[in-house]
């Protein structure tokens, strides 16, 4: 195990294997981003703030030391971050543009800006409570936004305006509020991409066992690749049937509606082929009343 956070406050142990993830969203971020100074100040403004390092640091404590739930602090909010803009980029490549640059209300670095930020600040919500998360989300974003949007923007109400896309993006990015804005959607659906085997595992030792565990360690690995038919392809291989599972209820509930529904394909494959059967996850399970404990 090691520790995530740094500085003297609360720090949240998780896998080792979670470092890796880390870096690899860090890395995808920063190439992405190599070109667009706005989004690019943004991201180095926001990576090293203590404030929100600090937001990260109480939602993982609320998230999953409190409610046994899967990583919801920095390392999750980076994976989205880096599978929104990845994303971004596909769109763009076809030729498709977002609100903010359709209503030409900016450029392709200020959609970069709001989907990043949207992404790393999306789920600050959970240190109040994991319930209407989103609703908290916004308001402790509104003054952190306040504070930071200034040094990059020095007109007021383009600040602003700015600030009301990425908000949008904070409260929509959950399943069952529509997404208004190609921003906001693609936060949502980044979102819903965080499911690979590690971040279930987190929720399932703590003794969290349920479909939604289980379905998510069935989740070996999540792709986001230029579409055969679509500009965007989520590939997902599974090591077990019961992805399917984690697939509909997260990822597919944020497509079905969006603004991007069009746009994306998601494939989702059975690996390996040989030998033809699941990999086991729960090889035995304890009932105590309500709770099923695996062992």
């Amino acid at each position: 195990m090691v520790r995530v956070a740094t500085g003297m406050g609360f720090e949240l142990e998780l896998p080792e294997s979670y470092t890796h993830l880390k870096l690899e969203a860090e890395k995808a971020i920063d190439e992405i981003l190599s070109d667009r100074p706005k989004a690019r100040r943004m991201w180095e403004l926001m990576r090293y703030d203590p404030e929100v390092n600090a937001d990260w640091d109480m939602a993982n404590y609320i998230a999953v030391a409190k409610l046994k739930y899967n990583d919801h602090g920095e390392i999750h909010a980076k994976i989205v971050a880096a599978n929104a803009l990845k994303m971004l980029s596909l769109l763009l490549e076809h030729g498709i543009t977002t609100d903010v640059m359709r209503e030409r209300a900016g450029d392709e670095d200020d959609a970069h800006l709001i989907v990043l930020a949207g992404a790393l600040l999306h789920d600050i919500g959970n240190q109040v409570h994991r319930e209407m998360h989103n609703v908290s989300g916004v308001y402790l974003a509104i003054p952190l936004l306040n504070r930071l949007l200034p040094k990059i923007y020095e007109e007021d109400e383009i600040m602003y305006e700015i600030r009301g896309h990425i908000l949008h993006c904070i409260y929509a990015h959950e399943f069952d509020v529509r997404d208004l804005t190609m921003e906001a959607a693609l936060v949502g659906i980044a979102d819903g991409t965080d499911m690979t085997k590690g971040r279930g595992r987190l929720a399932f030792d703590k003794g969290n066992v349920n479909i939604h565990t289980v379905s998510a360690l069935s989740i070996d690995k999540v792709e986001i690749t230029r579409g055969y038919e679509k500009p965007i392809r989520i590939q997902i291989e599974m090591s077990n049937s019961a992805g399917v599972f984690q697939i509909q209820e997260t990822l597919c509930k944020k497509i079905a509606g969006s603004p991007l529904e069009p746009y994306i394909e998601v494939v989702a494959l059975a690996q390996p082929e040989k030998p033809p059967m699941d990999e086991r996850i729960v090889h035995r399970l304890i009932i105590s009343g309500k709770k099923l404990e695996a062992l």
